[in-house]
């Protein structure tokens, strides 16, 4: 019975883990509290810098899209009318050859294949997918994306332009790096200047602390030279009267013994 009490007060004295951090100095309580914020802050721009940028950059990949494949409608136009295969296949060619570009194709109002700057033709193409302007599919395991732009107004056919998502990937990745190597030198530069702001503010605090531990070993010459008009300044100050006071006391009382 005596052990287990004894073990049930020493648990009265187990403290958890949380209080860790109350027991933390106050350099250590202000320099972690401004570089979890700034760190969070951090997290929060980049992630929507990340959206925004995701989203401009995949408008151009439409933009860009939408004008190859509405140029090669108007410039294919004149050689379906004229049922002029070779020209076709020599234009679809040039376009395909374009930066980002998958592949380039002309279809006729019944869906065959006139013209294709992919040989031989993938199966994966030949169905002629949905009316929609735009979608993404898949070309020997790669995500493209697809624009389609009728051939005048539609009368003579469609043309389908598919870009690669990876270059899509690639280019924001290009422009997402440097802007986040810049804010994670940002994130770094306000960590350092948490913690110059942390040792700033608690030096002028371990100054009274140091001059209150010389006043209670009775030590009462060292007077406090904090010149300040914050809250610092003013305890300094209280702190300056209390010494003087304790010794003119502490000399009324050699006088008189």
């Amino acid at each position: 019975m005596a052990q287990d009490s004894v073990s049930i007060e020493g648990s009265k004295f187990v403290k958890p883990a949380a209080d860790g951090w109350r027991k933390g100095g106050l350099k250590w309580k202000i320099s972690s509290t401004f570089s979890g914020l700034i760190f969070v802050l951090g997290l929060l721009v980049i992630g929507i810098v990340y959206v925004f940028t995701g989203n401009a950059l995949q408008k151009q990949v439409d933009l860009r899209s939408a004008a190859i494949a509405t140029n090669l409608a108007d410039a294919s136009a004149g050689f379906v009318s004229r049922k002029s295969t070779l020209e076709l296949d020599a234009l679809v060619a040039k376009y395909g050859r374009l930066d980002g570009v998958a592949y380039a194709l002309v279809q006729d109002t019944k869906g065959e294949v006139l013209a294709s700057s992919v040989q031989p033709f993938p199966a994966e193409l030949k169905e002629a997918g949905s009316g929609a302007l735009s979608r993404t599919t898949a070309l020997r395991g790669k995500s493209v994306f697809e624009t389609r732009s009728p051939v005048l107004d539609g009368q003579l056919g469609v043309v389908r332009v598919g870009l690669w998502a990876e270059a899509m990937q690639d280019d924001m990745r290009a422009t997402l790096l440097p802007i986040v190597g810049l804010i994670f030198v940002c994130l770094a530069i306000g960590v350092g200047l948490s913690v110059l702001l942390a040792s700033r503010t608690i030096k002028p605090i371990l100054e009274l602390k140091t001059i209150a531990d010389e006043i209670s070993r009775g030590r009462l010459d060292a007077s406090v030279t904090i010149q300040s008009d914050d809250e610092v300044g003013e305890l300094g100050r209280s702190l300056e009267r209390m010494r003087a006071s304790l010794k003119a006391a502490m000399a009324r009382l050699n006088r008189d013994s």
